[in-house]
């Protein structure tokens, strides 16, 4: 691979360029030189095929495009001259490869050594650069984890302090060495039921630090039996070490061996008359029996590599795909999680494309290769991947170098594996079912409300809906949000909160008034010059009141009052009898309690207000705590006070802790330790 290359692989946001001094990309245009800016088509055409002619036949990756500087697709290739000249060679007609390929401005290459390092690089610029026609899976890198803190056990008869017991805990991150972690899980649910089982059978304890380290008694858990008391000294340093060994041991998937291992233990403390010992044992080999019958797995028949897979299932339906993965750790079936792709017809007809001299391949396999190749780049694939359909081998190769450990691939599985593939195509087809029965209820509310209120819209896909609340307590910490629906749903990724400062306490006017001049003052000159797009529709959580101002704003800011409407709470505050107050003069609407339209603008409504009393609580609690002190500390970030309060139990106990007891906290120099005690006293 080229340097530049190289830098792309690992920094993808230099994919411009590398395209330039890679060694591989011919003259390479800035923007403003394609379709509709000057050049003809012809000349850009003739421009493109020069640029291709110079293109070696090496692997690499290559970008197309447009003329607004907007990656349309991101591809790899054995032979780059081969594959990027069929796309100017080849009649695509009407298809969506024709589409794409009338709106190419410009073409950017980047040589590397193999089709392995072109796949790798792939798929890191197109999670880097969402192209528009290729199938896009979200960054997901928030799988949860098991974790077992804290260091060795060190010989004693003391009570064990709280970083020499180690707890078992909920961990979401990067995986730390200090720690065992265990996993990934598919859901936060799947590690908490197992932390649960873990209490059960080996009474680890779960409580924070500052917890245990306080303690003078056993607490609830202990009286339950979900834990050993280690904070008081009721179980020895070596049993507990015992314990934590066998839940390790548990988790890695040797539980038939265990069973085995407590038996025996458990017919020497009867063979001794220690039958309360015995009697302790004989209680955590029936949990952990009762747990192998739940799995109803057949651990006789599973190998070590087995014990640790993914099951990976498609299904392409209705212009939509499902990518089912569930996981397999220490021969336990944990779950799964669906994963919904975007651009699944323009990227499953483009890959198709890069299959070259091997046969097309299905979308399934399009929509499959890619989620595999997107999910594991940059993580551990586990050994074994179980397939619904067959995955190029090349691209298992890959996975292979990348993760420094054998990969291997099964599409027909036999056996307990033959059971978790069907299980996970059946919860694909379930998911993409329910999925699609969703988007169509989300369609059908969108058009309902458009014919409604008769907005003017051509398409109802780009529907853009903000929605504006208040919520404050008793005129503390108010706090107002913005949601946004758009294309038949709510993005989240667009949701804003506000801080309203500088009114009256529980002033829901000239909060709302702030609010709004806030978000569309900047908006509404970008607007005049058509630098952004105003929403089509503006809600606001109120009646005639919170309308008024809201006209009064948008008329000092020269904007449509046609498109604000308040949403006004009916006869008793009852759901389904809202009725809809216009800016613009109209009579006040009621939909009817059936209307898929009112049920719509009451899911907005909701999710706005959802969104701002999550914030007002948040924002409540700090000014509360205190915790607004340690923010405006310099040097104190989001993860050392987080470890503070932690260590501390709260601000007052960090303002009440020593220097030394600061400095004692991990990432807390002597310096900042001082500096915190200066500004807390």
């Amino acid at each position: 691979m080229s340097p530049t290359s190289a830098a792309d692989k690992h920094a993808p946001d230099r994919a411009a360029e590398g395209a330039s001094t890679g060694g591989s990309a011919g003259a390479s245009t800035g923007p403003g030189t394609g379709p509709g800016t000057g050049e003809r088509a012809g000349d850009l055409r003739e421009r493109l095929l020069a640029e291709v002619a110079g293109l070696p036949a090496l692997p690499g990756v290559y970008r197309w495009i447009d003329d607004k500087d907007q990656v349309l697709y991101v591809g790899k290739a054995r032979n780059l001259k081969k594959r990027v000249s069929s796309y100017l060679h080849k009649d695509h007609g009407g298809t969506r490869i024709g589409h794409m390929v009338s709106r190419i401005a410009r073409l950017e290459t980047t040589v590397v050594r193999s089709e392995a390092e072109a796949l790798l690089l792939e798929n890191n610029l197109i999670k880097t650069l969402a192209p528009r026609f290729n199938i896009l899976f979200r960054d997901d890198k928030s799988y949860p984890y098991l974790k077992i803190t804290g260091v060795r056990i060190a010989e004693g008869s003391a009570p064990m302090s709280a970083a020499e017991c180690p707890r078992v805990a909920y961990y979401r991150g990067s995986v730390d060495r200090r720690h065992r972690c265990f996993g990934p899980y598919p859901s936060a649910w799947a590690v908490k039921e197992t932390i649960q089982l873990l209490q059960k059978v080996f009474l680890l304890r779960s409580c924070e630090d500052s917890v245990y380290a306080n303690r003078t008694r056993p607490c609830l858990l202990y009286q339950i039996k979900r834990c050993s008391a280690p904070c008081v000294g009721f179980i020895s340093r070596q049993d507990y070490a015992r314990d934590v060994q066998d839940a390790e041991r548990f988790l890695l998937g040797q539980q038939q061996q265990l069973v085995d291992e407590l038996q025996a233990q458990m017919m020497r403390h009867a063979d001794a008359l220690e039958f309360e010992q015995a009697a302790a044992l004989r209680d955590r080999i029936g949990a952990l029996s009762r747990v192998l019958h739940r799995q109803a797995v057949e651990e006789s028949s599973l190998s070590a590599v087995e014990r640790e897979a993914d099951i990976l299932a498609v299904k392409v339906a209705g212009g939509r795909a499902c990518v089912n993965l569930a996981m397999v750790r220490g021969g336990r079936h944990l779950g799964d999680r669906a994963h919904f792709p975007a651009h699944v017809d323009e990227g499953a007809a483009l890959s198709s494309e890069e299959a070259e001299d091997r046969a097309a391949r299905s979308p399934e396999v399009a929509v499959l290769e890619a989620f595999v190749a997107q999910h594991y780049l940059g993580q551990p694939a586990p050994p074994l991947l179980v397939t619904s359909h067959a995955i190029d081998a090349e691209l298992v190769a890959a996975l292979s170098g990348a993760s420094g450990t054998r990969v291997r691939s099964v599409h027909h599985p036999r056996e307990q594996r033959r059971i978790w593939l069907e299980m996970a195509v059946k919860g694909a087809e379930l998911a993409l079912a329910r999925l699609l029965a969703e988007e169509g209820s989300q369609r059908a509310r969108t058009c309902a409300l458009i014919e409604a209120l008769e907005l003017e819209v051509d398409d109802p896909q780009q529907l853009r809906i903000e929605c504006f609340d208040v919520s404050h307590t008793g005129g503390e910490a108010a706090q107002a949000s913005c949601v946004v629906y758009e294309q038949h749903r709510m993005q989240g990724s667009q949701y804003r909160r506000y801080n309203i400062e500088g009114i009256t306490g529980g002033d829901d006017y000239a909060a709302m008034r702030q609010v709004l001049t806030r978000r569309y003052a900047r908006l509404a000159e970008m607007a005049a010059t058509d630098h952004a797009r105003l929403p089509d529709l503006v809600l606001v959580d109120g009646g005639r009141g919170q309308v008024a101002v809201a006209r009064e704003v948008f008329e000092d800011l020269g904007l449509d009052i046609g498109i604000l409407v308040g949403v006004e709470k009916g006869q008793g505050r009852k759901v389904g009898l809202e009725e809809l107050v216009f800016a613009d003069g109209r009579p006040k609407v009621w939909l009817g309690h059936d209307s898929a339209a009112l049920m719509l603008v009451a899911q907005i409504r909701d999710e706005a207000h959802r969104f701002a009393i999550t914030g007002m609580r948040a924002r409540r609690a700090s000014v509360r705590t205190g915790a607004s002190r340690l923010e405006d500390i310099p040097g104190i970030g989001p993860r050392k006070r987080a470890r503070l309060l932690q260590r501390f139990g709260g601000v007052r106990g960090v303002a009440d802790a020593s220097v030394d007891d600061l400095a004692g906290v991990e990432g807390i120099s002597r310096d900042l330790a001082e500096t915190i005690h200066r500004a807390l006293h």
